[in-house]
């Protein structure tokens, strides 16, 4: 059963660089793995590792802070490309629960809500302001489906997101597809017995 999502308040990492794909979230030879223990080192793999193996010094996914930011803002088509599942899962691996931009790729939106990780899509000019405020803290409100920004100047900003009522439920009580089915099983048979 995967984590159940209701409100997180976190800083926030940001990669404005627009459509990354999922093959640079997650590299092609990581998706043998039979189970996702350890996929989040994977992640962005090519991004964060020289040719030679060895972190890339100065790199913001190498930085310590980067671990401690729950929520990651991507730049413009975030998830694009093939339909890995794993992509999702690296993310919630890594240490990320939430993805914000401006746009998120359908295939990857489905995927992500159904592993736990949370893609809100904003206006692109609140989009916008997430992507200058680079380890600023904000809290993202599944419960309320908003994201409440408070600005240097005490300026607080409520914005709304719209998420499928299916997967917004499912995420509230940690259910992936199947828990939700197994969970009606009782209501599925009352049914086909004509209670």
């Amino acid at each position: 059963m995967m984590q159940a999502f209701t409100r997180l308040t976190g800083n926030i990492l940001v990669l404005a660089q627009e459509n990354i794909d999922t093959d640079q979230i997650i590299p092609g030879r990581f998706l043998t793995a039979t189970n996702f223990d350890d996929i989040g080192e994977g992640a962005f793999a090519d991004w964060r590792y020289d040719d030679a193996g060895e972190l890339v010094a100065g790199h913001v996914l190498n930085q310590a802070r980067a671990r401690h930011s729950p929520i990651l803002v991507g730049g413009h088509n975030f998830g694009c490309g093939s339909s890995r599942e794993h992509a999702p899962r690296a993310l919630l691996g890594f240490g990320f629960r939430v993805v914000i931009s401006s746009q998120i790729a359908d295939i990857f939106k489905s995927n992500a809500q159904n592993t736990g990780l949370l893609p809100v899509v904003l206006k692109p000019e609140q989009h916008a302001r997430l992507l200058q405020m680079d380890a600023g803290e904000i809290t993202v409100d599944l419960e309320r489906c908003c994201v409440i920004v408070c600005e240097e100047s005490g300026e607080q900003h409520n914005w709304p997101f719209t998420m499928d009522p299916f997967a917004r439920h499912c995420l509230l009580h940690g259910l992936d597809r199947l828990d939700f089915l197994s969970q009606a099983e009782p209501a599925i048979q009352a049914y086909e017995n004509g209670i």
